[in-house]
């Protein structure tokens, strides 16, 4: 377990990139190799997703109360309906990163967690980015078709330095969603996904007797679901006006100076 100067930072930075296109695992290593901080384990990891997850879930309440309401009404045989579609929509989004998650994790966590690697996804899946933003078309109309691209798309998240909100987004851009649409969709698939990989770390730590301080945990996890809060709330109010180009040109400066760390 980490001290708690450690926590704060950590978790700040949890919640600020978890949702913004800029790759958690790019700003999570930094701390470790500039400043030696050791990785923060597993208990800590499973409360700052927790945080994360929260604060998505409380963001979107209204809407999810909206799509549970037509699943209800569809499954009551009230027919099928927009809002489940979005259900069926966002569980078919999340199967393909689910399944390379569970058949290739372990080799990925063993083989690809190095900075080079981190730094050159950055990079590249940032550029990918730019040109997606750079062709939208401004749609705001989600189809079956485009909900199994992201998902698809969604896979390579499981690469360290591709930010699975980055590349979801990039995918909607692809499909034609304009940058508002693209970023909420991306925001509500990642309530699955994390309450997903939630769940198994949660499963593999309770199989592992390790000491807790619930105090340093609560304390991750407030300042992260507040900091994820605040960063979604701020996103989505700017992204429409001043699009994914500033976080792309984050991102490939953040990719060189990571390289520079490297060498």
């Amino acid at each position: 377990m980490t001290d708690i100067y450690q926590a704060i930072w950590l978790a700040i930075i949890q919640g600020l990139t978890e949702f913004l296109p800029i790759s958690s695992s790019a700003h999570l290593i930094l701390p470790a190799q500039l400043l030696g901080w050791p990785d923060q384990g597993l208990v800590f990891d499973v409360a700052v997703h927790v945080g994360s997850l929260l604060a998505v879930v409380i963001y979107f309440r209204a809407e999810l109360g909206v799509l549970a309401a037509g699943g209800l009404r569809w499954i009551s045989g009230g027919g099928w309906n927009s809002d489940a579609a979005m259900i069926f929509w966002l569980g078919l989004a999340t199967v393909p990163a689910g399944l390379v998650g569970l058949l290739f994790g372990d080799f990925i966590e063993a083989n690809l967690r190095s900075m080079l690697v981190i730094a050159a996804a950055t990079i590249v899946f940032g550029l990918l980015l730019g040109w997606a933003d750079s062709r939208a078309t401004g749609g705001s109309t989600l189809t079956l078709r485009s909900a199994l691209i992201i998902g698809a798309a969604q896979t390579l998240a499981v690469i360290p330095g591709t930010s699975r909100s980055g590349i979801t987004m990039t995918a909607a851009l692809f499909c034609g969603l304009n940058r508002e649409t693209a970023a909420r969709f991306s925001f509500l698939l990642s309530i699955p996904i994390i309450a997903a990989a939630g769940l198994l770390q949660g499963l593999e730590l309770a199989a592992h007797d390790v000491g807790i301080s619930w105090s340093l945990l609560a304390l991750a996890t407030a300042i992260s679901g507040i900091t994820a809060f605040a960063c979604i709330a701020f996103f989505l109010r700017v992204v429409e006006r001043i699009g994914f180009m500033p976080f792309v040109i984050y991102r490939v400066m953040l990719g060189l100076f990571l390289i520079y760390v490297w060498w």
